[in-house]
């Protein structure tokens, strides 16, 4: 299966979730109703429905609007580089994530994508730099400098903010990252890279020492790189003007 393909999941996906996030809010100004109380509510039998439910809900037009944005670049990434294990991270994402706000939140209703949005950041970040691989660790390195700010508030910083649901979702990322086990392309090796590289074989290496410095090569050796690079005339004799 070839990697880093563009599909429509990529932009469909994501679009489909923030459209989703939308209506909700809109169905609550629509007929009057407040969902914040099906939102997470720590250890309670009825918070429990808000493991599900509550990266659905959120409080105010602002809060809908800051969480919009990275949700639909963070799933354009998910899906973009990792697509195989993406409904993985999505559908253990919200689940996990969920779970461990129920058990170390306050006693309140935390509601908002903003958990989830950890979990993303968390795992393409961790992931990448698992991976090893050039291309992924770039985009770890990009989601440090657009969002790095985001670490800040895994912590107690700001009234009013559910910084547990923020810290659920980083740990939940990281752990993910750790144990989902997503295809890679594989590294690109060169011949000197190869266990069973022989410098000696190379012509090139050849003509340098171990320090580096040019050498003559071997008379014999010589002989032997010429005819490997000779070129043989083929003519035909002109008989006519032999005849003559």
């Amino acid at each position: 299966m070839g990697h880093f393909k563009f599909s429509n999941k990529i932009l469909g996906i994501p679009l489909m979730a923030m459209i989703l996030i939308w209506v909700v809010y809109w169905v609550e100004l629509v007929i009057g109703v407040n969902f914040n109380e099906m939102g997470v509510k720590p250890r309670t039998l009825l918070g429990l429905r808000g493991v599900v439910l509550s990266p659905f809900i959120h409080g105010s037009l602002e809060h809908l609007y800051n969480n919009t944005i990275p949700l639909g670049i963070l799933l354009s990434a998910l899906w973009y580089f990792y697509r195989d294990v993406a409904w993985k991270v999505l559908v253990y994402g919200i689940l996990l994530s969920g779970l461990i706000t129920w058990l170390i939140g306050r006693t309140s209703y935390h509601i908002g994508a903003s958990g989830f949005i950890y979990v993303l950041a968390s795992f393409i970040f961790f992931k990448g730099i698992f991976s090893s691989y050039f291309r992924l660790v770039a985009l770890s390195l990009i989601v440090v400098f657009i969002y790095g700010s985001m670490l800040w508030y895994i912590f107690p910083v700001k009234d009013g903010m559910s910084w547990e649901g923020h810290l659920a979702g980083f740990l939940t990322g990281l752990f993910l990252a750790k144990v989902i086990k997503a295809s890679i392309p594989p590294t690109k090796k060169y011949e000197w890279e190869k266990e069973d590289f022989k410098e000696e074989d190379d012509l090139f290496l050849k003509h340098f020492d171990e320090n580096g410095n040019f050498r003559e090569l071997p008379s014999e050796e010589k002989l032997i790189e010429d005819d490997e690079l000779s070129i043989n005339y083929i003519y035909k004799e002109n008989r006519k003007s032999d005849q003559q």
